[in-house]
């Protein structure tokens, strides 16, 4: 009867999800509100559907687990390393930032001194969780914002994973310092072991599991639990146990296999995850708490990217870049629901401050999945206001240097650039690479090839290198509003020579024709058209194709 009644309480969520959906998709909204919106509808606060809340809660964190786990599995060293000294700069600056401020906020609001410091802490981190699944969906995970923004957040959740520890210490009565030293010697003594299990034992037994595509599929899992649950055991918690699960398989051959495969489960249980925040949603006493809701949550969706977007200008960022990564940071994390758990446990907290802070939670998570989504779009719309951000001083001096009769612009370095670089110098023309990541732009100069720091989304800026002085343009930032904006400034100075971009859509490829590009990259048909050549050329020969591997490698 009771394994009939669990089955009755899942069945009817996903119908009720399934329902609000449909709804908020026709609505043109995230998917992550119909989720939430089934939590509050089915939780206590409306229709109490949800009888067996323990299960729930487990289901959500094997929802969290699994998508830390993909996440790890994803994760590029490189690109961590090179973007590892502006996450861990801005990861803190937030924090303290954010925490200084909100502790200001909160006394303003009239809460008393202790309050105010769970408040303050509680809504300093943003949530991993909604940031990574808007930026996969987005295709953004391997952008220059979005490798930043999933590095700071990694640092975030290390900060509330020390917090978290002190939290526990504080409840179990241990000395602070016991525990962080037992924290740090644990690590210590358990990073070389993940590194050479990963480097040593792991690829002989992927190369035996992934003789079946389902045996390797349940390897994965097991791995992560297994690796997760030993974490857990030493104090590191579940979260971070499967993100390193997912790492130690990221240098494999086949973690895009398990990526693959993992991926449908992981959604499933993402999708509990987010119920059950809305469950927690109550409206008992949240009248006399109207004022502080608004002023939170403003302070967050406004604040917290003002915050990024200075740190990141004063380290030589784009405010583009600034502001999308910024953006990412516009909602609390579960770890802001644990915080307050956690104050309400040891007593220091009342009960209502959960309310205030659940409803802030929802506010900021549906209000920062639009910001995210529509991130570029907004910059555009707030880009003028934005111009006395620009480093006007870096242009100036590079364009002397630089700029006086280039034939070749190449407009963007990352993934396509990095390999157009090459033919570019075979064509024995002037050209400059320009990218606005100012880690890429000062590697280039020390290897000797030109290079500008800038926008190219910027008319001003196209102006200033003079782009339509220029014979040939390559665009590889698949961009629409940067297409858009380059076409726009070419046709108005009447450019005659060749242009090339980069898009997503087929829609947005006819746009740029229609606004005078020469040729528009669309990577998916460019990639299947290039192995349709291929195709002829080769055949069903194996040695032709072991041929052209030889070439590409």
């Amino acid at each position: 009867m009771l394994l009939e009644h669990l089955f009755f309480e899942i069945g009817i969520v996903f119908v009720i999800a399934a329902l609000a959906s449909m709804l908020v998709h026709r609505l043109r909204l995230p998917l992550i509100i119909a989720y939430i919106i089934t939590g509050v509808v089915a939780g206590p606060s409306l229709f109490a559907l949800t009888k067996s809340s323990d299960v729930f809660q487990v289901m959500s964190e094997i929802g969290v687990a699994f998508l830390l786990f993909t996440v790890g599995l994803g994760l590029n060293w490189r690109n961590v390393k090179d973007v590892g000294g502006v996450s861990f700069a801005t990861g803190i600056g937030q924090v303290v930032f954010t925490s200084v401020i909100g502790f200001g906020v909160s006394l303003l609001l009239g809460f008393s001194p202790v309050i105010s410091v769970y408040l303050a802490i509680a809504f300093t981190f943003a949530s991993t969780i909604i940031v990574v699944k808007f930026l996969t969906d987005k295709e953004d995970t391997d952008a220059l914002y979005g490798r930043i923004s999933i590095g700071f957040l990694l640092v975030q959740d290390f900060l509330a994973m020390i917090i978290l520890l002190g939290l526990n210490a504080i409840k179990s009565g241990v000395p602070l310092e016991q525990v962080f030293m037992s924290s740090m010697i644990k690590a210590i003594l358990l990073i070389p072991c993940l590194w050479f299990i990963s480097t040593k034992l792991l690829p002989p037994i992927l190369s035996y599991v992934a003789k079946s595509q389902e045996l390797l599929f349940v390897f994965a899992i097991g791995w992560c639990f297994f690796i997760a649950n030993v974490l857990s055991y030493f104090g590191f918690g579940i979260e971070i146990g499967a993100l390193i699960a997912g790492i130690t398989l990221s240098g494999s051959f086949y973690h895009r296999e398990i990526t693959a495969r993992v991926r449908p489960l992981r959604d499933f249980f993402l999708i509990i995850f987010f119920i059950v925040l809305g469950t927690h949603l109550s409206f008992a006493g949240l009248s006399s708490l109207i004022v502080p809701i608004i002023c939170f949550t403003l302070f967050i969706l406004i604040g917290n990217p003002l915050i990024v977007l200075i740190i990141m200008r004063a380290l030589g960022y784009h405010p583009r870049t600034g502001f999308l990564a910024g953006t990412t940071v516009a909602q609390i994390s579960e770890f802001s629901f644990i915080i307050i758990a956690a104050g309400i446990a040891s007593g220091q907290v009342p009960e209502s401050i959960l309310g205030l802070v659940t409803v802030v939670g929802l506010l900021t998570i549906g209000a920062s999945s639009f910001l995210i989504e529509h991130n570029e779009r907004i910059y555009e719309k707030l880009h003028p206001f934005l111009r006395w951000l620009e480093p006007k001083h870096i242009l100036d001096s590079e364009l002397r240097k630089t700029h006086e009769s280039v034939q070749v612009l190449l407009l963007g370095f990352h993934r396509t650039g990095t390999v157009l670089l090459k033919a570019i110098q075979q064509m024995k023309k002037s050209f400059t690479v320009v990218d606005f990541d100012p880690q890429v732009t000062r590697e280039l100069a020390e290897c000797g090839i030109p290079s500008l720091y800038g926008d190219v989304g910027d008319e001003n800026f196209l102006e200033e290198i003079q782009a339509d002085k220029s014979k040939l343009i390559l665009s590889t930032i698949p961009d629409a509003a940067v297409s858009t904006t380059l076409l726009v400034y070419l046709k108005s100075k009447q450019f005659t020579g060749s242009v090339v971009v980069s898009v997503h859509t087929h829609e947005e490829a006819e746009r740029c024709y229609h606004l005078g590009a020469t040729y528009v990259i669309v990577p998916n048909v460019l990639s299947g058209k290039k192995i349709a050549e291929l195709l002829k050329e080769t055949s069903v020969r194996k040695n032709a194709w072991q041929k052209l591997r030889k070439e590409v490698l």
